[in-house]
């Protein structure tokens, strides 16, 4: 039975996690604020040693995107430091070291997918700090870096947004249409991890439903899906503007993905129909 240690355990993947274990002879424990603060060096090296887990997946993260422009410190803390602690924890216990990163990492100035060896160039101190996050992983003996993209699931995420809009009887929304990234589900994505964990996957793979839209293409799927009839109105990033920057173009390249799977994650829209039908 392979022992799984999951920190960030109450956000979107750790619960994703958490329910993909069950069955999977896997034994999970999962830590999470406020019993355990993983930017607290002597709390991680003791909750590695206590449960000695074969796999560290690491899901904390500081993820407000633009609360981070003015909390650097406490966003580096989280996002960067905190790995460092893990990694030297993964190695003392002769532990994989998995890392959930980004496709913030990437400037969104090139015009295809981005492969994992492309250069890393984030725009906003969230994207540095998880870039930051990246490099202190690699320290771990073994590590496997996961960038992923657009996760929703259990919790505050963009389609529950526009879900609860839609039930609260919005008729119009506004969202921005020139920005193109990966609607990935949680639950697709930690079925991808446990798997790639399986099959002894190291260094960095891009993990991220199949397929790319913009965020008003996928409000749009959203609203078909429910069977509203909502306009949706597009509209330029310029005509939002927020503190931090976002990448136009932030698609990610899974040909490594699908050559260790075997195939290719489920498509964008089929994993929404899925979401979405679970309630």
């Amino acid at each position: 039975m392979m022992r799984l240690l999951v920190t960030g355990a109450r956000g979107q993947l750790g619960l994703a996690l958490a329910a993909m274990c069950q069955g999977r002879d896997v034994e999970f424990r999962g830590i999470d604020l406020p019993e355990y603060d993983i930017t607290d060096a002597a709390v991680v090296a003791a909750a590695v040693h206590r449960f000695s887990p074969q796999v560290i997946v690491n899901c904390a993260a500081f993820t407000a995107v633009d609360a981070a422009e003015e909390r650097e410190a406490e966003a580096r803390r989280v996002n960067a430091e905190a790995v460092g602690f893990l990694a030297q924890a993964a190695d003392a216990a002769g532990s994989l070291l998995v890392q959930i990163s980004t496709d913030y990492v990437f400037d969104g100035s090139q015009q295809r997918p981005y492969r994992e060896d492309d250069p890393c160039r984030p725009l906003q101190v969230y994207g540095r700090t998880k870039l930051e996050g990246e490099q202190a992983a690699r320290r771990a003996a073994r590590h496997l870096i996961v960038r992923t993209a657009w996760l929703y699931g259990e919790g505050h995420n963009f389609v529950r947004t526009i879900r609860r809009q839609l039930e609260a009887g919005s008729r119009t929304l506004t969202v921005v249409a020139d920005q193109f990234g990966c609607p990935t589900y949680a639950g697709d994505l930690a079925d991808a991890i446990l798997r790639l964990v399986r099959l002894e996957a190291e260094g960095v793979v891009h993990v991220v439903n199949d397929g790319y839209t913009s965020w008003h293409g996928l409000a749009c799927e959203i609203v078909r899906l429910v069977g509203s009839t909502a306009e949706v109105v597009p509209v330029e990033t310029a005509a939002v503007p927020r503190p931090a920057r976002r990448p136009s173009w932030s698609v990610l390249d899974t040909t490594r993905l699908s050559s260790i799977l075997g195939a290719p994650m489920p498509p964008w829209r089929d994993a929404l129909a899925r979401y979405l039908a679970s309630g």
